[in-house]
């Protein structure tokens, strides 16, 4: 049953992951939207909330009016909604524009606030007039999803930006194409115009800011930054290499023992959420946002098949695992639950294409008999392997479920997330679907993104948003040992193939090991950053602060005896 254009009265936080805030005009009330498809009105004065709005899907773009009386959200499906805000606190639906195939993941009002734009992962812009809500005309340019949209004050151009890595400027009068800008190697993830419309500036995934001048469409100058957070990271079976992927789009392969200098395999667009290792060594597979699992040979560095679905439009490849045979590939979705490829074609073994919940982590149980999945519904889901059966649905997470973990012996199944308090770390039988245990203490208000076995399935370790690490005994239940790991969140934990050493990675780009039992650090792993090993002793004209900014891109300063 779902609520299409329905308003209630909420009580509590959003239920999963948050998408986007924006303050009414007046500032007097906060919209928040999240993957939970509800769109809430807070007081900021009080914090009350005031009103919810109900979509059937996850909403990740919202705007008011000019005058804050009317509120517009868009949402996974590419359902428009224009509502009314009463100054009563409730709202009523005032029209529905459903133009978009699926994602709307931009909304902008024209400076004058008659003409509205929306662009969405269709790869379409669409003008519409605010008013009445007549679709004036649909501007087709981008080859991928169009994820972001600002007009210039002046209100004569309009800027999109996509996943193909171009900026697009429209003519605003007349609806037509101007100008494209390409200069990002990545994602282009945000615009924004200066106050006299002559400028235009772009972030990317690149790590870069970008300055362009509107008027000719010539690109000017350049803001360098470094994109450094690692999402994925994997052993090779016979330990002596690590893989890893993040913000930077490069696969990158790691000696452990540093005698060879990291080898980067370039040829995945956007961030990469997925790695992995086939089990004869042969394969690496990677996956991300570009709607489509690279599989790399690692003999020769060459990129092999491309593992994909064309017709699924909008569909996402996320994490992946590799079955522990090696024979097929599972990942992760947002629109088709769980996708399992045969690695003996480019054949899909199976898919729910009925699945709603999107999958953030994926795992096989040791056996390869089941599938399991971590929804960002709060679920963990579990199929059988072979026939795509869902045989258990795990319920008890309050928010998104981040990350599972079966035990080496396929005895437990552990996963994790967070609720309102903070972390929450749980323990099922995957049997028979029942939580045998619920970890407390020492969790905090950090969320837990990462998990990871000791060899005899008696001990847990979990990696969090504040950047630490905690061993949890399974037979007393408590935390046993804190590690400080990464300056941020901890993304990801592999266990080596002999049992002995821990691999984390992060947002500070490190990747660290550790002596799994004792959490003794062994070794830190990673790519040179913009000034490594430049040595800063007794330099001058830098103040503190721009000296803990070169240390933290690999710069040395010798401190005093």
């Amino acid at each position: 049953m779902g609520f299409d254009t329905g308003v209630l009265l909420w009580s509590g936080g959003h239920a999963s992951l948050v998408k986007c805030v924006v303050f009414s005009p007046d500032g007097a009330t906060l919209a928040s939207s999240g993957n939970d498809g509800i769109v809430q009105l807070w007081d900021v004065k009080t914090g009350t909330r005031l009103v919810a709005l109900l979509h059937t899907t996850p909403v990740p773009a919202v705007i008011w009016n000019l005058d804050g009386s009317v509120i517009v959200t868009g949402d996974r499906d590419g359902i428009i909604r224009l509502w009314e805000i009463h100054t009563d606190g409730t709202a009523k639906v005032l029209r529905v524009l459903s133009e978009h195939i699926n994602w709307v993941d931009g909304l902008a009002l024209s400076p004058d606030g008659e003409t509205l734009c929306s662009v969405g992962w269709d790869g379409t812009v669409k003008l519409w007039e605010f008013a009445s809500g007549r679709l004036l005309d649909t501007l087709t340019m981008h080859s991928d999803w169009v994820q972001r949209v600002a007009w210039s004050p002046d209100g004569r151009t309009l800027a999109t930006c996509s996943r193909d890595h171009a900026i697009c400027l429209w003519r605003a009068e007349q609806g037509g194409y101007q100008a494209a800008l390409l200069k990002h190697d990545s994602n282009v993830v945000g615009l924004a115009f200066t106050p006299d419309s002559q400028k235009l500036i772009s972030g990317s995934e690149d790590g870069t800011l970008r300055v362009w001048d509107v008027v000719y469409g010539q690109y000017v100058s350049v803001i360098q930054g470094y994109a450094d957070s690692l999402y994925a990271i994997d052993w090779s079976p016979d330990g002596s290499q690590l893989v890893s992927g993040g913000t930077d789009t490069f696969v990158t392969i790691y000696d452990v023992a540093g005698n060879k200098p990291p080898r980067l395999l370039d040829g995945q667009i956007g961030s990469i959420f997925g790695v992995g290792w086939s089990s004869d060594g042969r394969w690496l597979a990677s996956s991300g946002w570009n709607k489509a699992i690279h599989l790399w040979d690692t003999n020769s560095a060459n990129e092999g098949q491309l593992l994909y679905h064309p017709e699924d439009e909008g569909n996402v490849f996320y994490s992946l695992a590799w079955s522990p045979n090696g024979t097929r590939l599972a990942c992760g979705t947002n629109r088709r639950g769980v996708q399992v490829f045969e690695m003996t074609g480019e054949e899909h073994r199976w898919s729910d294409d009925q699945f709603s919940a999107w999958i953030c982590q994926v795992g096989w149980s040791p056996d390869g008999g089941l599938l399991s999945g971590a929804g960002e519904d709060g679920n963990v889901y579990i199929w059988d392997a072979v026939s795509g059966e869902l045989v258990q649905t795990l319920a008890g997470h309050h928010n998104r479920v981040t990350a599972i973990a079966w035990g080496p012996d396929g005895t437990y199944l552990a996963s994790c997330g967070s609720d309102i308090d903070g972390g929450e770390l749980f323990l099922w039988d995957p049997q028979n679907g029942a939580r045998i245990h619920s970890f407390e203490g020492q969790l905090g208000a950090a969320t837990i993104y990462s998990l990871a076995w000791s060899p005899h399935s008696d001990v847990l370790i979990s990696g969090s948003s504040d950047g630490m690490l905690r061993w949890w005994s399974i037979q007393s239940g408590k935390c046993v040992l804190v590690k400080q790991a990464h300056q941020r969140t901890v993304w990801s934990l592999k266990r080596s193939p002999d049992g002995t050493k821990l691999a984390s990675c992060g947002d500070d780009g490190a990747i660290m090991l550790w002596d799994l039992r004792t959490g003794q650090h062994l070794q830190t792993v990673r790519r040179d950053r913009p000034y490594e090993r430049l040595n800063i002793t007794g330099i001058k004209g830098l103040n503190e602060i721009q000296k803990t900014s070169l240390r933290s891109l690999g710069a040395i300063e010798d401190q005093p005896s």
